[in-house]
């Protein structure tokens, strides 16, 4: 038994398998109070002394999830995979208990539409998310990508040799592309805050911001 107390900055994990062990032991590595439950008494054993708390329950037993003590807490990750039926009815459980910030793992289009729908505040699908960032790194000139939301992201980038010698401000980066240099970084070194007047080199690493068509446009150029 969990002692019931306020939780408010605390996380309860449910579901201890790749994505939600992984997680939870990430979560307690930046100092959060974590919560892990799972049915399978040997996932249980195995985060035991790693995770704050854990413990074996089945999370689609609302009376099972309120003796824990689960309204307490501010945040949720349902991290339950393959089992569709478990992971609808958990989440629907934890917005039933007025958890402020529900997390669920989907993983298709259709399980995460009913997820938001009986309660998920934010949906993740991992296979698929990390299935499109890698492919923007494989097909193009990206170092890193990064969907900030829906239709803007975030992408890592080598200089193209055109901007070499010039600084931001005579480029019109912005203007002719609608993307923003946010930072610079010379071989070598760190990134940096770029300005209009930061000059770019062949070599330097830039770091853009911009709707996703936007950024992929600019990064394939050379």
């Amino acid at each position: 038994m969990v002692d019931k107390r306020d939780r408010g900055d605390a996380v309860v994990v449910i579901g201890l398998g790749r994505f939600g062990g992984a997680l939870a032991v990430e979560l307690v590595g930046r100092d959060v109070e974590v919560l892990g439950v799972d049915s399978d008494a040997k996932n249980v054993q195995q985060f035991s002394g790693r995770l704050t708390h854990v413990v074996c329950a089945d999370s689609t037993d609302p009376d099972a999830l309120d003796q824990l003590g689960i309204s307490e807490f501010g945040r949720a990750v349902v991290g339950i995979g393959t089992d569709i039926e478990a992971s609808i009815l958990t989440t629907s459980i934890l917005a039933d208990l007025g958890v402020a910030d529900i997390w669920a793992k989907s993983i298709s289009l259709q399980h995460s539409r009913i997820l938001q729908r009986v309660g998920a505040h934010h949906v993740v699908q991992p296979e698929h998310d990390m299935g499109e960032r890698v492919a923007h790194l494989v097909t193009g000139r990206m170092l890193d990508y990064v969907e900030v939301d829906e239709d803007y992201a975030m992408i890592k980038t080598m200089a193209p040799r055109w901007a070499d010698g010039k600084s931001l401000g005579s480029l019109g980066v912005r203007s002719k592309y609608g993307v923003t240099v946010v930072g610079v970084k010379k071989p070598g070194g760190r990134f940096t805050y770029a300005t209009s007047d930061t000059v770019i080199h062949s070599g330097d690493t830039l770091l853009v911001a911009g709707e996703t068509d936007n950024a992929e446009r600019f990064a394939e150029e050379t």
